[in-house]
């Protein structure tokens, strides 16, 4: 989540005690996840509590169910993740208002050890999420989340487990996909 300004986080950025005991004991799946987000999405009052930020996204840390690792994201009109992946984690988002666009690939990438990969044709995916539809993923999914709109706001409620361990960010042009950088939770929180 580079480049953009974070919001103050809510009370309910605190995990509570009985919370990290519960997160050992059962790991949530895509669908509890997908659950979730869908759920968060429909809170009004903690859509409405997100600061937006004209010039960049911003974000509240959420708790997640089950140990995982949650956010509210506003994006701008215009803004977008670029080409990324969260590595081991599995994960699910809803948009919450606008409307975003997700661009994948249908194809598993090797976890490590590459730099430049050529793409095989059809694998690129492309859907719209307006307000109240969601996606869940597995791990390694390889994808760019934007807000296409010229002038509206869109909000996102987001859930990964386990919490990000990194984020992969890639460049992409035409048929090849290179890996530019890793990110680990330090640069983004």
């Amino acid at each position: 989540m580079s480049s953009a300004h974070s919001a103050v986080p809510t009370a309910g950025s605190v995990p509570s005690p009985s919370s990290s005991s519960a997160a050992a004991a059962a790991a949530p799946t895509v669908a509890e996840l997908l659950e979730f987000v869908r759920r968060t999405a429909r809170d009004e009052a903690l859509i409405a509590s997100l600061p937006l930020d004209p010039e960049g996204r911003t974000w509240i840390r959420l708790d997640g169910p089950g140990g995982s690792e949650a956010w509210l994201i506003g994006w701008p009109p215009g803004t977008g993740t670029g080409w990324h992946d969260h590595a081991d984690s599995i994960g699910a988002f809803t948009t919450a208002a606008g409307v975003l666009k997700e661009h994948s690939l249908a194809v598993r990438l090797p976890t490590d050890g590459w730099k430049t990969l050529e793409l095989t044709d059809g694998v690129d995916r492309s859907r719209e999420l307006a307000a109240g539809q969601g996606r869940a993923f597995g791990q390694n999914h390889v994808h760019e989340v934007l807000n296409e709109s010229e002038d509206v706001h869109a909000i996102s409620v987001h859930a990964y487990y386990p919490p990000l361990p990194r984020i992969r960010r890639f460049s992409r042009t035409g048929a090849v996909l290179r890996l530019e950088q890793t990110e680990s939770p330090e640069d983004w929180q």
